[in-house]
């Protein structure tokens, strides 16, 4: 089964300060069809004005991943961490039993475009905890990197939850396969480009849903990036 979710579909804020488009329902947008997928609850497509930002606020219980597409985004928290997250870094926190943090883009002059992605824990009240890294050197033109892992394997972010994230890059005409173990689903979610997924042809923005099937052929028509989700 796959199921093709628009970009131009998605949920849109517009603030004087923030450009936000919702995969999934989120805030003051809310869809019945759209509340997630499997334990990917949010991806939210993020543009930030120079300068603006989301002021202290807080979390808990949640598994939160920061993949910044360009610009740079200064990100402050209650655990003492008050770090620049630039293209090719990613940043998790895990929320756990609460957590209060600051978002800005650090530029008074480019805006800070990134995806802020949320996955439901394993296990509640958890100790929170922050992690980054510079993860560009885990994603090969061509293969699949593995981003963010249970116990960080392969030299991946830690995620305390059953699921594993990838990154993808291909060039115009490159292709890749992804064998989906029995059992898993995936959310494909295409960050730039233009692809074909076993059929299905994805733009910009635009994401997959993938239940039952065992193999993905995935090939690009330009050059792309994307996340790939292995889900329960």
């Amino acid at each position: 089964m796959q199921a093709i979710r628009r970009s131009s579909e998605r949920g849109h804020v517009q603030l004087d300060w923030l450009d936000s488009k919702h995969t999934f329902s989120f805030g003051h947008y809310h869809d019945p069809r759209f509340m997630g997928f499997s334990t990917l609850r949010v991806i939210n497509e993020d543009v930030i004005v120079p300068g603006g930002g989301f002021p202290t606020h807080g979390h808990q219980d949640m598994e939160i991943i920061t993949y910044m597409i360009s610009g740079t985004l200064e990100h402050q928290d209650s655990m003492g961490n008050k770090e620049l997250i630039r293209p090719g870094e990613l940043q998790r926190m895990s929320a756990g039993t609460g957590v209060r943090h600051s978002e800005y883009n650090a530029s008074q002059s480019e805006p800070a475009h990134l995806l802020q992605i949320w996955i439901e824990p394993g296990a509640k009240s958890i100790a929170p905890g922050y992690e980054q890294k510079l993860v560009r050197e885990l994603v090969q033109p061509g293969k699949l990197g593995l981003i963010v892992a249970p116990e960080g394997q392969g030299g991946a972010l830690t995620m305390h939850t059953d699921a594993r994230l990838y990154a993808g890059l291909l060039d115009p005409e490159g292709a890749l396969e992804h064998k989906i173990p029995g059992g898993r689903s995936v959310w494909l979610h295409l960050v730039r480009g233009r692809i074909e997924v076993s059929g299905s042809v994805l733009e910009t923005g635009d994401a997959l849903a993938v239940r039952d099937e065992a193999l993905l052929s995935i090939t690009a028509q330009e050059a792309s990036e994307f996340l790939l989700f292995d889900l329960p």
